[in-house]
C-alpha cells in the first residue's frame, strides 16, 4: 500500500457510516492523484444474480453526466448513419466496422451501438465484444432505430449499470473536481434508480452497504439507509 493512500486512510474512520454529503466532501478533500480521478459508487444489494426474477440491470441519466468523454461505435447505414454521425458517434460503419473488429481485434470505444437491422452483422462479433461488455443490448438502448438519440444521451452521461455475480452493483458518479452538490445529486439519481428496479422477489433490507471512492483513494463506508441528502 503506497504511503500518499495510508495518508488517506487515517483522515477516514473505518467505524462510522457517513452521510453521502459527508462521504463526498471528504473524498474531495482527500489529497490523491495528480490527475482528475474518477468518482465510484459500490452497492452491494441483497440480491442473488443467478436468479433471473433478481437481476438488476438498466440505464439511467445521470443529472450532470460523469465527466468522462464516451467514444461511442454505431453499426448503421443508410439515414441512420449520418443521424449517427451528426449525433457525435465516434465510428460508424457496418460490415466494414465488423471486419476491423474482428481482423484488427479493434475495440477502441466505450460503447457500441446498432440498429435492429445490423444485430446479425453485429451477433457474429459476440465473442469479442460479449467480454469486454460492449455488445449491444436492447435492454440498454443500445439496439435502438433511434441511433441518433442514442448516441446523443450516451454522450450527456447515460450509463449503463449491472449487478455483479456477488450481487454488488459498480457505478461512476462523476470526477472528483465536479462541485458537491453535482456529486451528491448523482449519488441519489443511481441509488433512486436501483431503488426504482427493485426486484418484486426481494424481500427484507434491500441495500446492505454502500462505499463510496476515488479511482486511487481508500473507500469511504456510507449509511445505505439515507434515501434523500
Amino acid at each position: 500500500m503506497g504511503r500518499k493512500l495510508l495518508e488517506q486512510k487515517t483522515k477516514i474512520d473505518s467505524e462510522r457510516l457517513y452521510t453521502p454529503r459527508e462521504a463526498l466532501e471528504l473524498l474531495k478533500s482527500l489529497d490523491g492523484a495528480k490527475f482528475d480521478e474518477s468518482v465510484e459508487v459500490h452497492v452491494k444489494l441483497n440480491v442473488d444474480p443467478r436468479k433471473a426474477d433478481q437481476m438488476v440491470r438498466g440505464t439511467l441519466m445521470l443529472p450532470n453526466g460523469t465527466g468522462k468523454t464516451r467514444r461511442v461505435a454505431v453499426f448503421a447505414v443508410g439515414e441512420n448513419a449520418r443521424e449517427a454521425e451528426e449525433a457525435g458517434a465516434d465510428i460508424v460503419g457496418s460490415d466494414d466496422l465488423a471486419a476491423r473488429i474482428r481482423d484488427e481485434n479493434f475495440t477502441a470505444f466505450d460503447v457500441a451501438v446498432a440498429t435492429p437491422d445490423q444485430m446479425s452483422i453485429v451477433g457474429r462479433l459476440g465473442q469479442i465484444l460479449g467480454p469486454r461488455g460492449l455488445m449491444p443490448n436492447p435492454k440498454s438502448g443500445t439496439v435502438t432505430p433511434n441511433v441518433g438519440r442514442a448516441v446523443e444521451d450516451i454522450k450527456r452521461g447515460k450509463v449503463e449499470y449491472r449487478v455483479d455475480r456477488y450481487g454488488i452493483v459498480h457505478g461512476i458518479i462523476g470526477k472528483k473536481s465536479f462541485d458537491l452538490d453535482s456529486l451528491v445529486e448523482n449519488y441519489f439519481a443511481l441509488r433512486d434508480e436501483l431503488q426504482r428496479v427493485r426486484p418484486a422477489a426481494v424481500k427484507g433490507r434491500y441495500f446492505r452497504s454502500i462505499a463510496i471512492t476515488s479511482t486511487m483513494g481508500p473507500s469511504i463506508r456510507v449509511d445505505p439507509t439515507i434515501e434523500r441528502d
